[in-house]
């Protein structure tokens, strides 16, 4: 099985380590803080897990990349040449700043990471699901109750290696097709984690605690066909 480099231990990275050593991965994880800072995670997920630096992470079979839009844009492209990376990255102008070619509707996210990133073998992944709902809605494979995750790429052989690590860590993918079409499940559109909720109309103030429900995949398929294409550039989350 493949080892996974996860690069940023915040919200989703943590949950899909907590995923992946469940689901017999060897797991090297880093942020930007140290080794050291990650003690505690390293004991919680046991011996698959062990910290490591950015350069230990990158050296992994397949790469998650779970840090701030800003941090991956700033990332250094040599470093993740050829390698296959799961990016979970959201463009968030109130964290992250205006930025005129994400406003412009020029380019989705996962286009602009790519174009900095050109030597990577990039899929859009765990961006539209809530933290927490990663592990509330992973089940094993054939469940009946088990849910669907989108994946983005440009490239068709990363995107069936990421369709089978999403796979063992419990979620059924729909692969919607290049980056260029990956708007579809961005911050603010029908297609970002309200679907995933058992109620999509609660007030925003109660996502983070509201109820979540399987989401099958031909319901995300037929979900996504629907969403319309936002004005970036009035996004203010």
């Amino acid at each position: 099985m493949s080892t996974l480099g996860i690069i940023g231990t915040g919200n989703i990275g943590s949950q899909v380590a907590r995923l992946a050593t469940r689901a017999g991965f060897d797991v090297v994880l880093a942020n930007s803080r140290g080794p050291h800072t990650l003690t505690d995670l390293v004991g919680e997920l046991g011996l698959r897990a062990r910290a490591g630096t950015i350069e230990d992470a990158i050296s992994s079979d397949v790469v998650v990349l779970a840090v701030p839009l800003t941090a991956t844009l700033a990332f250094p492209p040599e470093l993740l040449a050829g390698k296959i990376v799961l990016d979970s990255s959201n463009y968030y102008p109130s964290r992250d700043g205006r930025i005129p070619e994400l406003d412009s509707n020029k380019v989705t996210t996962s286009e602009l990471i790519q174009s900095h990133l050109a030597q990577t073998r990039l899929v859009k992944a765990f961006n539209n699901i809530l933290a927490r709902h990663v592990l509330e809605l992973a089940r094993p494979s054939g469940a009946g109750d088990r849910s669907a995750l989108p994946l983005a790429s440009d490239d068709s052989e990363a995107v069936a290696e990421a369709a089978r690590i999403v796979d063992a860590l419990g979620f059924d993918v729909v692969d919607t097709g290049s980056l260029a079409d990956s708007w579809r499940f961005e911050p603010e559109t029908s297609g970002y984690t309200r679907l995933y909720l058992e109620n999509p109309a609660v007030p925003d103030e109660q996502i983070m605690t509201a109820p979540s429900s399987p989401l099958p995949a031909q319901q995300l398929e037929d979900e996504l066909k629907d969403v319309t294409r936002l004005d970036v550039s009035q996004r203010i989350m």
